[in-house]
């Protein structure tokens, strides 16, 4: 009885210092939520003045009213395309095979942004995203997301929301901070979706390496 019960107590334990230390876990009961390709249109609150990042609140920025004025091309310039380099958390634009700019981003946590050849499927200047957990600390609710541009293959289907946007709840680009979205710098979105295109193709790959201090 004895040896059962520290055998519990030993294993009760080492599955908490796993739960405590490891990043990882919050995958498997953190997600974001799926929208409707079919009803997806642009929201912007002008009485938005908190939102929540990580269970935490943070200011929502009150100049973007002119996000709404940009123009959206819709056309398909096949000599266009989006190079994310997960590795170095890195974007690059490309057109008539030429590198055009270099920006700085987060991806998803815990590997979650897939990796393969996607194409934009539509742009929004700015929506509503919610998501993550309370449980695991990384719930979001952030009103008037900037410059969002989804994207989508025969793998990865459109609800499941995949996009590069813009950023204002976090300045911490160059490591993962994100549910599986490309987080970017306002500035940065802004001109990415005025130059892309529905239809622009996005290529993903590498892998994030979180070194030790990264993960505590």
């Amino acid at each position: 009885m004895n040896k059962l019960l520290f055998l519990l107590l030993f294993l009760a334990g080492f599955f908490g210092l796993v739960i405590i230390s490891q990043p990882w876990w919050p995958q498997y009961i953190s997600f974001q939520k799926e929208i409707n390709p079919n009803t997806i249109s642009e929201y912007y609150d002008p009485l938005a003045r908190v939102g929540i990042f990580n269970n935490k609140e943070v200011v929502v920025p009150q100049d973007q009213q002119r996000v709404l004025g940009d123009m959206v091309a819709m056309t398909n310039n096949s000599n266009k395309y989006i190079d994310v380099d997960l590795t170095s958390q890195k974007v690059y634009t490309y057109e008539n095979g030429q590198r055009l700019k270099t920006y700085i981003i987060s991806s998803g946590k815990w590997g979650r942004t897939p990796t393969g050849v996607f194409k934009i499927w539509t742009k929004i200047r700015s929506q509503k995203m919610e998501g993550g957990s309370k449980l695991t600390k990384d719930y979001y609710y952030l009103p008037n997301v900037p410059y969002i541009m989804f994207f989508y293959n025969n793998v990865y289907a459109k609800k499941v929301g995949f996009s590069l946007h813009g950023t204002y709840w976090h300045d911490n680009f160059g490591v993962p901070m994100s549910h599986g979205c490309i987080n970017m710098r306002t500035a940065d979105a802004a001109e990415i979706f005025n130059w892309a295109e529905v239809g622009t193709e996005v290529r993903i790959y590498g892998r994030y390496e979180y070194k030790k201090t990264a993960m505590k």
